[in-house]
């Protein structure tokens, strides 16, 4: 999904994965929602949504999410019309520059990240490359450097380093003597204030140097509140733990933190790097953000009793075309499940977390910024060796979840809501761009019947759901 441009074999791939492990999984997740929303109930909610939705204690929680999703919106239909011209030179007819995206031509599987397909639609290719994969594998990385630099990341800060602990029990590699193991990156706490483990099959690229950094920002959280009791050793909401893991990641991606750790030859300050740089980011945090509201509404609705089990595939492709701007690359009938084929569906994993965690993350990421004294567009930022933020973020990540989120929010950024505000001055260069060069080419923004709101009450209902557990994962 992530290396062909082969439009027959990525479908070939997405029907053929949805086959064999959405269809099975259905009769599973129908028992599932009934068990959830029964032990919901006897807990005093009416729905699994309404126990997921009670951790927050927002008073127009409605409301404050449906305004940072209308500010973030012009972005994303400025990034999809820039992403359907470009992908239309590999796979032709078949994508309408008028319309929706076929799902199975994103990068992944899910169409959930786009950073796979940046090679296909960069702006600038001749410019320095910004993926460092191929220097990584020049210079001969390995798991096990790419896991010892991020640790140094976090001590060139003042942070706490991993315990020896973390380094004896860590799975970082794939095993090679024939177990078989979930690869799926997570960070796992073990609950006695010293075991701390990241489980990953990691492999030698740009994508998991950044997942890595994730993860560790995950350990960094709970090295920092393991002293607490047990009911306070969490993030200060739902969002905060994936919002630490992105923060770092932020950074880290950056050429001037690149040139640094010498996977760059030049930190060159230059706007067609800018854009690359910025459009390269943008295709996994804006691009996945309808993405979460679509599936969770979908979620929210089948707990709640909205939608019947008859319907379950009608709604989510509903979804998928109307919030999201792509489409089922062939038929799909309620034969089909596809929500049953992705993995936070299958394990009970509360999902907008994600959509919170990229707004507070440009949220913290600005704070930190301007705590190491950084000077210049936020996209340039780096945080890296300055004990100032180190200490800012560390005076957060000590309050685990003994504090109102609010509390700890004001902590990091002054701020005590969350704001789209960041973000949006983080990407203002490429916002600008994408409209110039959208315009000269005289591009249609949205897809027909494309809306923010498919129905205002079911919106309504996905944005009060925005607010979920987090789980260690990228």
């Amino acid at each position: 999904m992530a290396k062909s441009t082969d439009y027959e074999e990525l479908k070939w791939a997405w029907v053929g994965f949805r086959d064999a492990v959405g269809r099975a999984n259905k009769p599973h997740y129908i028992r599932y929602v009934e068990l959830a929303n029964e032990i919901a109930m006897a807990n005093g909610h009416p729905d699994q949504g309404a126990y997921w939705r009670s951790k927050y204690e927002v008073e127009d929680l409605e409301g404050d999410a449906y305004k940072i999703y209308q500010r973030i919106l012009p972005l994303y239909k400025q990034l999809h019309a820039y992403v359907r011209r470009k992908l239309s030179i590999y796979y032709g007819e078949e994508i309408d520059l008028k319309g929706r995206l076929p799902a199975c031509v994103l990068g992944d599987m899910w169409g959930r990240f786009w950073g796979q397909i940046y090679r296909l639609v960069v702006p600038y290719p001749d410019t320095p490359n910004i993926d460092v994969t191929d220097e990584m594998v020049k210079q001969g990385y390995t798991p096990e450097r790419m896991f010892n630099m991020t640790d140094e990341f976090f001590t060139s800060c003042g942070l706490i380093p991993a315990p020896q602990e973390f380094w004896d029990h860590s799975l970082i590699k794939k095993p090679s003597d024939g177990r078989e193991v979930v690869c799926h990156p997570s960070a796992l706490d073990l609950l006695n204030g010293k075991d701390f483990r990241i489980k990953m099959c990691t492999e030698v690229n740009m994508f998991y140097f950044l997942i890595i950094h994730h993860e560790f920002g995950h350990i960094q959280y709970y090295l920092q509140y393991k002293d607490l009791p047990l009911i306070f050793r969490d993030g200060a909401n739902n969002g905060f733990h994936e919002a630490v893991g992105e923060v770092i990641s932020l950074s880290v991606g950056t050429p001037k933190h690149l040139f640094e750790v010498g996977l760059l030859e030049e930190n060159i300050e230059d706007e067609e790097i800018d854009i690359n740089f910025l459009l390269k980011t943008a295709l996994n945090t804006i691009g996945t953000l309808p993405f979460s509201l679509a599936l969770e509404q979908w979620r929210y609705d089948v707990f709640a009793g909205k939608v019947d089990q008859d319907n379950w595939m009608k709604r989510w492709w509903e979804l998928k075309e109307t919030v999201v701007g792509v489409r089922p690359p062939v038929e799909r009938t309620e034969q089909d499940f596809d929500p049953g084929a992705m993995f936070h569906i299958t394990i009970d994993y509360p999902f907008l977390g994600y959509f919170l965690r990229t707004i507070m993350q440009f949220q913290f990421h600005k704070a930190l910024c301007e705590a190491a004294g950084h000077t210049g567009p936020l996209h340039r930022c780096d945080i890296y060796r300055s004990k100032e933020a180190g200490n800012k973020l560390a005076q957060m990540l000590r309050m685990g979840k003994s504090k109102p989120w609010r509390d700890a929010m004001e902590a990091i950024t002054g701020q005590r809501e969350m704001s789209a505000d960041a973000i949006m001055e983080y990407y203002a260069p490429l916002m600008e761009w994408l409209e110039k060069t959208n315009a000269e080419n005289e591009e249609y923004i949205g897809w027909d019947g494309d809306s923010a709101r498919p129905n205002s009450a079911s919106v309504f209902l996905l944005v009060i759901s925005a607010f979920a557990w987090c789980f260690c994962d990228p």
